[in-house]
């Protein structure tokens, strides 16, 4: 058995056909493809990207995502390698192939001088476990729309020019995190290419808004309206200086519109700020999960997954 990349278009062609049940959700199966594509494609996925499978002779056993990030941990930059995705056809289930395929890719980042491993499971967390990853907290939150302030704000879609001002703000508010995910120009670039595959979704109802100050975006939310479960389902948000501050809990309410309730992961501790009166549960699935090949990368995981840890980490870095 050995690790093979796949490229994009044989993984298009031969594996998102047998996936799609599981991850294409409402999308049929071309439109599942060209994005799935899209992103291997895109400047991030070229440089940090790839698609893997385990294979006995020219038979695929077992397939998954392979993604590289940086983690800040005080002044340090950590190497981090993620995956997602991780899949066995079902006739092959049971026979250990994606504990090989996984414990093989972690032999190889280890080998490569990364310093952690990461990713969020959707299954039982225990099958992770076995191979060295440690659980980190992972909660969602549910607020009243109401909670926040009903003042007027004046917002506009988040367009092509804003984006380097959402990142100074993102930036600027996630430098005091003990510990957080890098977001370069080229992960803005997958970040913004989801959000548009997803607003091409018809049920979806994604917002972008963002309050500006003398012509430069201070505040900005990102979410999901879903009227039919009365929720404003939060992505991310962030804000600069004090008319940001000012600004984000009547941008939030402005997202929300008429929805009763916000929802979604709970937001990391520098942007609780406008979150009020909010309930929280542990999440049932993207539980994020980590495990430690350095020296650096322990220390990581043991603040990461400490009882007293928070949450750190927004939906939009789910793989």
């Amino acid at each position: 058995m050995r690790l093979r990349t796949i490229p994009t278009d044989a993984y298009a062609r031969d594996i998102l056909p047998v996936t799609a049940p599981l991850w294409a959700g409402t999308r049929d199966l071309a439109t599942y493809k060209k994005q799935t594509s899209d992103l291997a494609r895109s400047t991030y996925g070229r440089r940090n990207y790839r698609t893997v499978g385990l294979f006995d002779g020219g038979h695929w056993l077992a397939s998954c995502k392979r993604y590289q990030r940086i983690f800040h941990f005080g002044a340090a930059r950590l190497r981090a390698v993620g995956f997602g995705a991780v899949f066995t056809p079902s006739p092959l289930r049971g026979r250990g192939y994606a504990t090989a395929m996984l414990a093989l890719l972690m032999d190889e980042a280890r080998a490569e001088d990364f310093d952690v491993a990461y990713l969020f499971s959707d299954i039982r967390p225990a099958f992770y476990r076995t191979l060295g990853f440690i659980e980190c907290p992972s909660h969602d939150f549910t607020m009243r729309s109401d909670a926040l302030p009903a003042e007027r704000i004046r917002s506009r879609r988040i367009d092509d020019r804003d984006w380097g001002d959402v990142a100074r703000c993102f930036r600027r508010l996630q430098s005091g995190e003990p510990w957080r995910l890098e977001r370069s120009p080229a992960m803005w670039s997958w970040v913004r290419m989801r959000l548009q595959q997803r607003s091409q979704n018809r049920s979806a109802h994604i917002v972008t808004l963002a309050a500006a100050s003398k012509g430069r975006v201070v505040a900005y939310v990102i979410g999901d309206r879903r009227p039919r479960k009365d929720t404003f389902f939060l992505d991310e948000l962030g804000w600069s200086a004090e008319a940001g501050s000012v600004a984000i809990g009547p941008l939030l309410r402005n997202a929300a519109g008429d929805l009763r309730k916000i929802s979604g992961w709970l937001p990391p501790s520098c942007a609780l700020a406008p979150v009020h009166k909010y309930r929280i549960r542990a999440r049932k699935d993207a539980i994020l999960m980590m495990a430690p090949f350095s020296a650096r990368g322990r220390r990581l995981v043991k603040v990461a997954s400490a009882e007293t840890a928070r949450d750190a980490v927004w939906s939009t870095d789910h793989i």
